[in-house]
């Protein structure tokens, strides 16, 4: 039904752009400044993505829909609006549940690599090179080196992704497992949605509410628009025709970088120190006193200010809602709730934060560690499995639409002093 789906409304997509070529492709939607060029590009208005937007205002828009608006779907009802701009029906969600749960089983050799690497791999390299290592599942491949036609790249795009999504949660939960030196793998539940399987399968908490908040962790985080690093590289990847299982890996690589991934578990360490100073839940006197000094001695308050919105991060709200509703009298939770009331109004006072609002990694980390996950260094393995939903939107979209090669021209020092 997804690939029917997609089948009808790809050649509307491929006429909309193409009037929009012949009509406005002369026209200018951005210019580049110096400081834009050397300072990683920000706000250059050079990538076209359907898939979600973020507005300053309102936050993540997944086609049309503000994200708060969504949280009560599945992250396979996600993955199926980001790809085709619709809600799935019963039916649609039925058969796009089944197609992922014919790819859940991870071919023996991943398992051999996984079991072959040093004991010291972090999670993340581990679950980049199980997914790099199947590059020779790729039917994408097979079918290009056949020569299938470039107007039916997307459907062997498609097909990979949806492997690709399928056999991720076994993948990560394993390597969860395994990095901690728990028992044997745990086999996935086929009664179970894929959400809910891959907390099934961490084996962390087999409680209702885990699953439900593993599911929305992975909605929540499925999508952020064309331009951050781990969806600007697999596009990047994807643009020159290599395998959606590189394409990814290529992604899944960037947002292991400590400025992309790793914001949760920074916030959720500043929250774990706050407890510890002061042996519990502080008032929010002493709460306000303890950021002031952290500011004062040049440090920032992790999991507050964001590049673009200028209000709450939804998602942020959308967590919030979550805790509220599922714990009592934890003290890290009440300290990401009292830290919401206190640390805006002394951003506000300090002057240099052009955003004193909550983004989404301000509550994310706590509700992970209520629930008993507590190690770390695998919070960027769970931002991995929920963004492959939307970078394999992406890709297969931008294959659909024929978009070339992403091939920006670069000037060098010379050229900017002689010619600006």
């Amino acid at each position: 039904m997804l690939q029917e789906t997609l089948a009808e409304k790809i050649p509307v997509w491929q006429n909309d752009l193409k009037q929009v070529l012949d009509q406005n492709g002369d026209k200018v939607i951005s210019s580049v400044t110096v400081s834009q060029a050397i300072k990683g590009m920000r706000g250059v208005k050079s990538l076209i993505c359907d898939t979600s937007t973020v507005s300053a205002d309102k936050g993540l828009i997944i086609r049309g829909h503000s994200i708060l608006d969504i949280t009560n779907i599945l992250p396979e009802e996600a993955f199926y609006l980001l790809l085709t701009g619709d809600l799935p029906n019963k039916n649609q969600l039925s058969d796009l549940q089944n197609q992922l749960n014919e790819h859940r089983t991870v071919p023996d050799y991943v398992w051999n690599v996984l079991d072959s690497m040093p004991k010291k791999s972090h999670p993340m390299t581990m679950l980049s090179i199980a997914i790099q290592s199947m590059r020779v599942e790729s039917i994408f491949v097979e079918k290009f080196n056949e020569g299938t036609p470039k107007k039916d790249y997307w459907k062997w795009v498609l097909e990979d992704g949806l492997k690709l999504i399928g056999v991720l949660p076994t993948i990560a939960a394993a390597i969860y497992r395994k990095q901690n030196q728990l028992s044997e793998k745990i086999d996935p539940d086929q009664n179970l949605d894929w959400g809910g399987n891959f907390a099934h399968m961490l084996g962390v908490n087999d409680s209702d509410d885990f699953k439900k908040l593993m599911r929305l962790y992975l909605m929540l985080h499925s999508d952020h628009e064309g331009g951050n690093v781990s969806a600007f590289s697999s596009l990047t990847v994807a643009s020159s025709l290599s395998s959606p299982f590189l394409a990814l890996g290529a992604g899944l690589n960037g947002l292991a970088g400590p400025l992309h991934g790793l914001a949760n578990q920074e916030c959720l360490k500043f929250v774990l120190e706050i407890r510890n100073h002061f042996s519990g839940n502080p008032s929010k006197e002493d709460l306000k006193e303890y950021c002031w000094k952290r500011l004062n001695n040049g440090r920032v308050i992790p999991g507050y200010g964001h590049a673009v919105l200028r209000c709450p991060d939804p998602r942020f709200t959308a967590f919030m809602d979550f805790g509220k509703n599922h714990i009592n009298n934890d003290d890290v939770f009440d300290i990401v709730k009292a830290l919401f009331d206190v640390v805006p109004p002394v951003l506000k006072e300090h002057g240099k934060a052009k955003n004193p609002w909550p983004n989404v990694d301000a509550a994310s980390g706590s509700l992970l560690y209520y629930y008993g996950l507590k190690e770390f260094n695998y919070y960027t393995v769970l931002f991995s499995l929920s963004r492959a939903m939307g970078i394999i939107s992406q890709i297969i979209i931008n294959r659909a639409l024929r978009i070339p090669i992403t091939r920006p021209k670069s000037v060098n020092m010379d050229w900017l002093k002689n010619n600006i």
